[in-house]
């Protein structure tokens, strides 16, 4: 990803002598009541020891990418504060550090957090303490693999996750496989140069879609991107 992780957070550096990386502590404004949240520290990081991120596909400048606070995340974190959630069972893929499916699970919706980092998972549980949350669900979901153990959801959400030429067809079959027939696809994107192809391959399964401009951050900042909806066409 070519965005730094958002301005304006207040932050502390805490470093634990038993990790062999770096972390931070952010609060994080602009979603309801603020958030804690704990974090790596830059994209410098990187431990993966027994090779568990390698056979995820995760390479070692990719490796801290799922720990850092990003701008889109942000964004859709604030698009599911006044999303209507109805009952819905709904899937973040992707989701880092879970800023959004934090949100969700604040209010009462039926959330599962999804991301094929290993440590997605202990990160979520210590986000979930800090802010004194109860267990929420997770599962992991690899776009380039089966995944048996993720059913299928009435909302599938999703931030900066076009950050690659080959994620289009990936992640349009994932979310074909995990979408209700008449369920709802929301993408958080700012504006990376793999859209156009995504709309394309989602349109070949059956999908149309709305984008709605975004400039602004949560609580201020400026922001370029768009928020990405998208239907099945016997859902309409």
């Amino acid at each position: 990803m070519s965005h730094a992780p958002a301005l304006g957070l207040a932050g502390a550096i805490m470093p634990v002598a038993s990790l062999p990386y770096q972390l931070k502590f952010e609060t994080v404004s602009g979603s309801g009541d603020d958030l804690q949240l704990r974090s790596l520290l830059d994209r410098q990081q990187f431990h993966d020891p027994l090779g568990e991120a390698e056979r995820e596909g995760i390479s070692s400048s990719a490796w801290p990418i799922f720990g850092l606070l990003w701008p889109s995340g942000r964004v859709l974190a604030h698009v599911m504060l006044t999303f209507e959630l109805g009952g819905k069972r709904i899937l973040e893929l992707g989701c880092g550090l879970a800023l959004a499916s934090l949100v969700v699970h604040r209010r009462g919706g039926n959330i599962t957090a999804s991301d094929c980092h290993p440590l997605a998972a202990g990160f979520l549980l210590e986000n979930l303490k800090l802010n004194q949350l109860p267990a929420m669900k997770y599962q992991v979901g690899n776009w380039s693999r089966d995944n048996p153990l993720l059913a299928r959801f009435d909302l599938i959400i999703g931030s900066d996750v076009l950050y690659d030429r080959g994620q289009p067809q990936v992640l349009s079959q994932f979310i074909d496989k995990h979408v209700q027939p008449d369920g709802e696809v929301l993408i958080v994107d700012p504006d990376r140069g793999n859209r156009a192809s995504f709309n394309r391959k989602m349109d070949l399964l059956g999908y149309s879609h709305t984008e709605t401009r975004i400039s602004t951050l949560p609580g201020g900042g400026r922001y370029k991107g768009r928020l990405l909806r998208y239907l099945k066409a016997s859902a309409h």
